[in-house]
């Protein structure tokens, strides 16, 4: 074949074992991932005008990642020169070779710019490169052969699942297990998990297998923190692929961008993700509507009195508890977290979580004072918060064990057979709550106070 004939993919498929040329769309295509040698490879698959019911895989080598077709979007165009067709097992695909294949990508939006985005070495521009690339761009625009992903909102999540999202990366770091993980917030808040009484984590062994504040072995710095929006969930996602030095590249910090084929997990009643070698990362257009949708929402529930109460807690908490101060607009725990006065008074909706002690009976100190340590939560964190001394005794507000242990059962979310009494192994689901909070958020104490536990 002349080195200047370009196939459609349909004549493409039929010269089995020889070099050809192809101008494609791009359907799908994976991660760079390493072979069980030196290179590294990924898998395209692509379609034009002539075979777009079915796709045709290309197999693409090379010795670095950078030397791979590093694809912008689905709906990209390639253009492939001297690939070898071959069949395995009936299927017929493409194969790149190192050492004489070469690619140029392009945007596959109408418009006219023709310069590649990315090339490799031996590409080399043709003079009808432009006439081909505009009647694909034209096909493309016409069709309906690229699917339009559905994105999901963090707070659509409702069990362990595969998504897309899409989110504002607001912070990357390496864990103390060496894995590198993001922060991944879309403004919107994850719902409540249950809580299983599980041998690691039983709400009575608390203070030997305490529930963790934080999904990651150890929390971003006070600084990082306060860099966080004090609205809606911020997901961790372990990056959990082989080419992590490629993927760190393409995150950009403080940006929002398109995540696909994130795993979505629970640990401990936490939401964590992991991305893949199937996941994929995409930039988004700063004017993209899914930002809009997403970044107005946020700036709606910072500014609201209201809207700053979770969304699984609407249309009010239950009233279990009441705090004395009404009139003091609600806070998230990410508020308490983040506030850079040395104590400060919030007003929360919660989930009172774990306790320890776990026995009411043992609540009061030997000198007779309250000591209790919760772990409060909402979509935003989690705290240890206590209640001491008199602040615990205006917020158990109880003289009798028996109708104390009922009232921390149901704080707790316990739940209980028809004669009250509280089943064991059974899953905890806590109520929303209201709670009133004293803070030294630099010293990281908290106490719940002028809060009563009515029952």
């Amino acid at each position: 074949m002349g080195d200047y004939q370009f196939l459609m993919l349909k004549d493409a498929i039929t010269c089995i074992n020889q070099k050809v040329n192809l101008f494609a769309v791009i359907l799908d295509f994976t991660l760079p991932q390493r072979t069980k040698g030196t290179d590294y490879f990924c898998k395209l698959k692509v379609i034009d005008e002539s075979h777009s019911e079915f796709s045709v895989p290309v197999h693409v080598f090379a010795q670095e990642i950078d030397g791979l077709p590093l694809v912008a979007s689905v709906g990209d165009i390639i253009q492939l020169s001297r690939v070898t067709m071959t069949v395995h097992e009936g299927d017929v695909y493409a194969i790149f070779n190192k050492k004489f294949s070469s690619f140029a990508l392009y945007d596959g939006k109408d418009g006219d710019n023709f310069h590649p985005y990315k090339v490799s070495l031996r590409f080399h521009a043709r003079e009808h490169d432009e006439k081909i690339i505009a009647s694909l761009r034209k096909w493309l625009a016409s069709s309906e052969v690229i699917d339009v992903p559905n994105f999901s909102l963090l707070r659509e999540i409702d069990r362990v699942v595969c998504v897309n999202l899409v989110c504002k990366v607001l912070h990357i770091s390496k864990t103390t297990n060496d894995k590198w993980m993001v922060f991944l917030w879309d403004g919107t808040d994850a719902p409540p998990i249950s809580i299983y009484n599980n041998m690691l984590h039983r709400l009575e062994d608390e203070l030997h297998n305490p529930l963790p504040l934080h999904f990651e072995p150890l929390p971003p710095s006070r600084d990082v923190l306060c860099t966080f929006p004090t609205v809606g969930t911020i997901l961790r996602v372990i990056l959990d692929v082989d080419c992590v030095t490629y993927i760190l590249h393409l995150l950009k910090v403080d940006q929002w961008m398109k995540f696909f084929h994130v795993f979505c997990k629970m640990h401990d009643g936490l939401w964590y993700g992991v991305f893949t070698s199937s996941s994929m990362i995409r930039d988004i257009p700063n004017d993209d509507i899914l930002i809009f949708e997403r970044q107005s929402n946020c700036d709606q529930r910072s500014l609201g009195e209201l809207d700053r109460m979770p969304y699984w807690s609407c249309p009010w908490p239950s009233k279990i508890t009441e705090v004395k101060r009404i009139d003091v607009p609600f806070s998230t725990l990410m508020d308490v977290l983040t506030c850079k006065k040395e104590t400060n008074n919030f007003r929360c909706v919660v989930r009172f979580v774990a306790v320890i002690p776990w026995r009411v009976e043992d609540f009061r100190a030997p000198c007779g004072a309250y000591r209790v340590r919760f772990t409060l939560e909402d979509p935003t964190g989690r705290i240890h918060a206590y209640a001491h001394a008199e602040n615990g005794e205006g917020f158990f507000n109880c003289s009798s064990t028996d109708a104390l242990k009922r009232k921390v059962i149901k704080l707790l979310g316990v739940p209980v057979s028809r004669d009250g009494e509280a089943i064991t192994g059974g899953a905890r689901n806590p109520p929303w709550v209201q709670c009133y909070l004293k803070s030294n958020p630099i010293k990281q104490r908290h106490w719940v106070f002028e809060t009563k536990l009515l029952g």
